[in-house]
């Protein structure tokens, strides 16, 4: 687990609330990719689209395991809607993935870039003195990174600005309930 070998920060009460907050809300945000790319995964025409979709979904459970461990070191809790999370992305997924190979990596690109520009803002969000948590939100970026670009490079097209700007909609509704539910 990255910063495994950190030493836990010593943070306020009301700090440690929000950081486990921001992990749970990164813990459904994991919950949701592992789902979209299973269901875009079963859906896949391509065999090296199909492969790359189920290899974004393996790496995104390594992503659940830290957020879990991550949000139990801090006293937090899991989303009480995750299974909620998992089937509407399953959904989603399978159907992205019934549009075609192209668009559905499309998707998967455009999907890791906002989660990108999410885990920006909770990096913003840390405590300075929370290097644990920051140590998984930089490893994640990473991976996410590695996934967009992965979609890219295997022709995924660009997704039409009112699909984006609907993806964005729903992630805002997402983090805004995850955070506290």
């Amino acid at each position: 687990m990255p910063g495994d070998n950190l030493p836990e920060a010593e943070l306020e009460a009301a700090d440690r609330a929000e950081v486990a907050a921001l992990m749970r809300v990164n813990h459904v945000g994991e919950v949701c990719a592992q789902a979209l790319y299973q269901g875009q995964a079963l859906t896949a025409r391509n065999p090296a689209a199909k492969a790359s979709l189920a290899q974004a979904a393996a790496e995104e459970v390594d992503h659940l395991a830290w957020t879990e461990r991550r949000i139990a070191e801090l006293g937090g809790r899991r989303s009480l809607l995750n299974p909620l999370w998992y089937a509407s992305s399953y959904a989603i997924g399978a159907a992205a993935g019934l549009a075609g190979d192209r668009w559905s990596l499309g998707f998967l690109a455009e999907t890791e870039r906002q989660v990108i520009a999410h885990l920006d803002r909770h990096l913003q969000r840390l405590s300075h003195q929370d290097n644990k948590s920051r140590a998984v939100l930089t490893a994640m970026k990473r991976d996410e990174t590695k996934h967009a670009t992965a979609a890219l490079h295997m022709g995924g097209r660009a997704l039409p600005l009112p699909c984006r700007a609907l993806m964005r909609v729903a992630s805002v509704v997402m983090t805004r309930t995850a955070y506290w539910v």
